[in-house]
Formats: C-alpha cells, sequence, structure tokens
C-alpha cells in the first residue's frame, strides 16, 4: 500500500516538473521568437532565370543581407526562363507558407495577375521588371531607359568628328530592360547622323552567345568601330572574339558589378570603355521586407535605384565613395526649405515633415518662403536658406523646388560642401550627381490616371469632348509631368479635344479667375475640366456654379491631390475625381535621412503610394482621411 502511495506520489511529482518545464520552455520560445526584433520571418524569392550573372549576384546580395538578421530565413527558386515553372514555383513558395514574397518576372503579362492575387494574402516585392498595375506592395528597380540615354550620351561625348559604326548586343529582345537600353540609346544618338547602329545580336545575356555571333558578324562585317551591350559579361563575350584580329573597338557595357572579370576590374584592365551600375536591388528588397515585416512607417511604393558612368578616369574615385559612406550617429540635421503655403496639400505636406522629424529624433531646422512673393522671388529666397544650411553645416538638406530649372550653383556648392541634398515632391532639371535622392509622387503616372479615369468614365459618351486643363506653377514639376501624362494618353483619341490649358499657380484664386475668363470668352462648350490640384479645382467648380451651370454633372471635373476637402466635394456630387498626390512624405524622408546617414546609397527616386477616388467611393473613405 505504502509503495503504491510512493509510486502514485513520483508520478504526480514527475508530471508536475514535466509541466514546469513546459512552461519555462514556453517562455523562452515567447521571449525567443516573440519580440518584433526576434519574430521569425520566411521569405521566398521567385527568379526568372539564374543564366544570367546579374542574377546570381542578386540572389548572393540577397542571401549576404539576410544573414545579417537572425530571424529572416530564405527560400530561393529558379524558374530557368519558363513562366509556366514559374507560376508552380510561386505557388510552391506560397505552400510553405512564406511571409513575403519578392519576385522578379519572367513574363510580366502573365504572372501580373498571379502576383496580384497573392498581394491579397501577403507582402509581395517586385524586383527589376514591373508588373501592371499597382497590386504590389513595393517595386524595387532601375530605370533602364535613362541608363541607356547615358551611354548613347558617353557615345557621341567621345565620338569627337569620327563616323562610327556600333553593334548593339542584347539580352532577350522582348524583354522590357532590353527595350528600354535599347530605345534610350537610341534616343541618345538620334540626332547624330555620324553613330550608325549596323547590327543588332541578340545573345539572352549569355556571353558565350555574345562571343559566337559576334565572331560571325566580324567576318561579314568588319568594320566595327562600337560595341554597346545590354551587360558586362555579354560585352567581354564580345571582347573575346577578337582575341586573333588586330583590330581597335569601344566596347561599352552595363551591370558595373565587382569581382572577377565583374565591370569594374574590365574597366581597371581597359577591356571596358564605360560601363554603367545596374544594382540588382538584393540589398534593398531584404532591408525593406523586414521594414514591411515589421510594419515600420515611412515605406514607399516604388523605388528606382541610382546609376552611376563609370570609366577609368572615376573608376578609384567611385570605390572609394562605395567603401568611404557616411555613418553619423544621433543627433541628425536636416535643413529643409519648403516652397510656402500655397494650397491645403502644402500645408499636410509641411505638418508631415515637422511631425515626423520630431517622432524621428531629427534635429530639423524649417525654414518657408513667403506665399506672397512671386515665383522668382520664391527660389532667391529657397537658394538663401540652403546657403545658410550650408554655412551651419547641417547634415542633409532637403527642398521643394518651386521650378525646376535655376539650381545648379547651389547644389554645386552644397556638393563641395559633401552636405547630401534631397528632392521633396518637386524636381529639378540638372545632372543627377548634383542631388542624392528625389522624393514624391510620379507626376507623369497622376496625369495618366487623370486621363484613363477620363476615358473610362465616358467611355459610351458620343461627340467630341472639349477639355479645360488648369495648369500648376509655370515650368514647376508637377505642372510639367501631369500635363504630359494627360497629354499621352489622350492624344490617340480623337474625340478627347484639350480646347484649353492655361495656367493657374495651383491656388483657388487663379483656378477661379481662369475658369471664369475661360467660360466668358468661349462660345465652345466646355464638358471637362481637367485641374492639376484640389485648391484650382475648387475654384473652377465656385466660377461653374457663378456662370449658372452644375458642376460635376453640366461639366466633369477631376483634380490631383485628394484631399479631405475633395473628398467633401465628391460626396456632395460636385468633383466626380480626384487622383492622390499624397502629401505625407515626413516619415519617407526621415527613413532616407536615417538610411543615407548609416551609409546606404539611396535610389534616385522613392515614389510614395497613392490611388485614385471617385463619388462612389469617397463617402467610405472620407472618415479615414488624415488629410
Amino acid at each position: 500500500m505504502t509503495l503504491t502511495r510512493l509510486k502514485n506520489k513520483d508520478i504526480i511529482f514527475f508530471i508536475v516538473v514535466i509541466f514546469i518545464l513546459i512552461a519555462i520552455g514556453s517562455i523562452w520560445i515567447i521571449q525567443s521568437f516573440g519580440s518584433k526584433e526576434d519574430t521569425y520571418f520566411l521569405i521566398g524569392v521567385s527568379q526568372p532565370n539564374l543564366q544570367e550573372p546579374w542574377r546570381i549576384v542578386m540572389n548572393k546580395e540577397i542571401q549576404e543581407s539576410a544573414n545579417e538578421y537572425e530571424h529572416i530565413r530564405i527560400i530561393f527558386t529558379d524558374a530557368a526562363t519558363s513562366s509556366h515553372k514559374q507560376e508552380k514555383d510561386i505557388q510552391k513558395l506560397i505552400d510553405y507558407g512564406v511571409d513575403l514574397l519578392i519576385v522578379s518576372m519572367n513574363d510580366t503579362e502573365r504572372l501580373t495577375p498571379i502576383v496580384a492575387d497573392i498581394y491579397k494574402k501577403i507582402p509581395v516585392i517586385v524586383l527589376d521588371r514591373d508588373v501592371i498595375g499597382y497590386d504590389y506592395t513595393l517595386f524595387i528597380g532601375l530605370d533602364n531607359y535613362s541608363i541607356g540615354r547615358k551611354a548613347g550620351n558617353y557615345l557621341r561625348r567621345m565620338r569627337g568628328k569620327q563616323t562610327l559604326n556600333v553593334v548593339e548586343i542584347k539580352g532577350i529582345t522582348d524583354s522590357p530592360p532590353v527595350r528600354d537600353r535599347s530605345n534610350g540609346f537610341k534616343q541618345a544618338i538620334k540626332d547624330n547622323s555620324d553613330i550608325n547602329i549596323v547590327a543588332s545580336i541578340e545573345a539572352h545575356w549569355q556571353p558565350d552567345k555574345a562571343h559566337d555571333k559576334f565572331v560571325e558578324l566580324i567576318k561579314e562585317s568588319p568594320n566595327i568601330d562600337v560595341v554597346y551591350a545590354h551587360s558586362d559579361a555579354m560585352a567581354f563575350g564580345a571582347y573575346k572574339g577578337l582575341k586573333d584580329k588586330h583590330q581597335e573597338i569601344t566596347f561599352i557595357g552595363m551591370d558595373g558589378l565587382q569581382g572577377t572579370n565583374g565591370g569594374l576590374e574590365l574597366i581597371r584592365k581597359g577591356i571596358l570603355d564605360s560601363t554603367y551600375t545596374c544594382p540588382t536591388g538584393g540589398k534593398e528588397a531584404i532591408r525593406y521586407a523586414v521594414s514591411i515585416l515589421n510594419k515600420d512607417k515611412g515605406i514607399p511604393k516604388k523605388i528606382i535605384l541610382r546609376s552611376h558612368e563609370i570609366t577609368a578616369d572615376n573608376l578609384n574615385t567611385y570605390i572609394q565613395e562605395q567603401q568611404s559612406r557616411t555613418h553619423k550617429k544621433d543627433p541628425i540635421t536636416l535643413g529643409f526649405a519648403q516652397v510656402g503655403s500655397e494650397s491645403s496639400w502644402r500645408l499636410a505636406n509641411t505638418e508631415s515633415i515637422k511631425q515626423a522629424a520630431q517622432e524621428a529624433n531629427i534635429h530639423l531646422i524649417f525654414k518657408n518662403v513667403d506665399n506672397r512673393l512671386s515665383d522668382k522671388e520664391k527660389q532667391k529666397k529657397q537658394i538663401q536658406y540652403m546657403e545658410e544650411f550650408i554655412e551651419q553645416k547641417v547634415d542633409v538638406i532637403a527642398f521643394s523646388p518651386i521650378v525646376e530649372e535655376g539650381w545648379e550653383k547651389i547644389l554645386i556648392k552644397a556638393k563641395k560642401a559633401k552636405i547630401p541634398v534631397l528632392l521633396s515632391d518637386r524636381e529639378v532639371n540638372v545632372d543627377d550627381s548634383l542631388w542624392t535622392s528625389y522624393m514624391g509622387s510620379d507626376f507623369v503616372e497622376e496625369g495618366r490616371r487623370a486621363a484613363r479615369w477620363l476615358m473610362d468614365y465616358t467611355k459610351t459618351t458620343e461627340g467630341i469632348l472639349n477639355i479645360v486643363e488648369l495648369q500648376g506653377t509655370y515650368g514647376s514639376a508637377p505642372a510639367i509631368g501631369r500635363k504630359e501624362g494627360f497629354e499621352e494618353v489622350i492624344k490617340y483619341h480623337k474625340n478627347y479635344n484639350l480646347l484649353y490649358s492655361e495656367i493657374g499657380s495651383f491656388n483657388y484664386a487663379d483656378g477661379k479667375a481662369t475658369m471664369k475668363r475661360i467660360l466668358e470668352s468661349t462660345n465652345e462648350k466646355i464638358h471637362v475640366v481637367y485641374a492639376h490640384n484640389d485648391d484650382m479645382a475648387f475654384g473652377a467648380i465656385e466660377a461653374i456654379e457663378e456662370y449658372g451651370l452644375v458642376a460635376g454633372k453640366d461639366i466633369i471635373v477631376i483634380s490631383v491631390d485628394a484631399t479631405k476637402q475633395a473628398f467633401k466635394y465628391m460626396v456632395i456630387g460636385k468633383l466626380n475625381c480626384a487622383v492622390e498626390c499624397n502629401p505625407l512624405l515626413g516619415p519617407q524622408m526621415m527613413k532616407a535621412v536615417k538610411d543615407l546617414m548609416a551609409g546606404n546609397e539611396l535610389p534616385i527616386r522613392i515614389i510614395t503610394e497613392e490611388d485614385v477616388y471617385t463619388q462612389e467611393n469617397a463617402k467610405y473613405t472620407i472618415s479615414s482621411r488624415k488629410y
């Protein structure tokens, strides 16, 4: 009996000990994996192929960057250039339970619907090749058109007076990077009749194919002066085809990778005359993936990575700059020169910057231009503020340029002082080596969105639709871009007639006065008003009503900004559509400033997330509108 009791007690004691150990283990698991810093995340990476050296480097950078985080695990797949296989690869990654998908697509058109469906469930980062539409969390890529144009401009500079015969070596002809690199190059040389593309080779990014096809070509066409290749590897393949020939040819490549037979080594050896860095985005993908999974503030919708032109003259300088990036701890000082307060959008933008700086513990020196000044006086005042920032030796300068032209001298001065300059919501027309990054909206895309909405809304309307366009400040980036994008979409449709395109300077009073003058002076019926911002649209609406017409019914009214006031106008039916231009750039800017001070190279363009709103959806979202 006693022995039985003892055994029972032992059993009970043993069970209690087990429960205690389980409890301790559970606490350890929670402490190890339950915090924000140490939560275990699984990331899937779907590549279209791993035949390109550039993509192999991309995977390497993704893995090396992920290794810096103990709580990140990566699964890679290779579709081997098959869209069908990539579809299966993506589904496998989802079945594995990945928390975030990184994908570079083999066929954008075919895979966009699949990516869009996955985006409804988990975050998606699209690398290198953009999807159709905006159903993704973040796009990271290059401006391949601009890179091609840089290569063409280099050839123009080095040409002298000689005639040049050029062979272009492409990747895969129909792929977006190839199309853009080719078109950008051709655009740059189009006015030079002495630069002739005499042949084009499709080498599928493979150096061996570039070698074999170039050897055959040079037998038939020996008078070749330049090889323009869409990758350093293909350029090197073609170069090796010259081994037994005594011929001087200029080789231009792209990628600018480090390592054996990378673009930088080929420049050093004198094999390539120039290359253009094409960052893979692997490092940035992991850095932003961690921020997305941790639900950090300041996540953009799209980032375009910077490309550098590398020649023998600047190779060592470039490498030194990459190795000696600024690493500065708090406190960070940011000088910001605001353009004024011409609209409710600008007021929201100013408040966002001030609040975000305070939350990020960044010392902000904020200067705002008097709104009563002329545009010329505003620019002069902004330049004065920037000179003061340089004298104060701030860490970073940011500003919203009133117009695109006239900034070169002050930006050169900032560069000499080694102070990086950020452009906020507006761009400048100077060499991009003088500024670090633009953050804000894609103004051309905003114009396109306005036009696409109009065409969809009026698709059953017969006859000519007369349009009045109210432009923003003359020469400003938003006005130029919104006009360009809108006209790009409607120009092929003859029933959309841009009757008037007038300056309204982004303010209510000018918008009203301009619209009033047009209504009173024209004999034509006006069907649509497209205003470059909400304030001008509000002024136009008042002018329409005073003229005896009903805004939103007799005349369709479209605006850009989508402020809360615009939502009120849509709810009551006076405004038909508002294309969002997000003013809340503060968190995005402070993240960029901190990344910059941590030694990271910023993208050349950081595009914020935006949407399109109509009378139908405005009433459901107005209550949550923050500006």
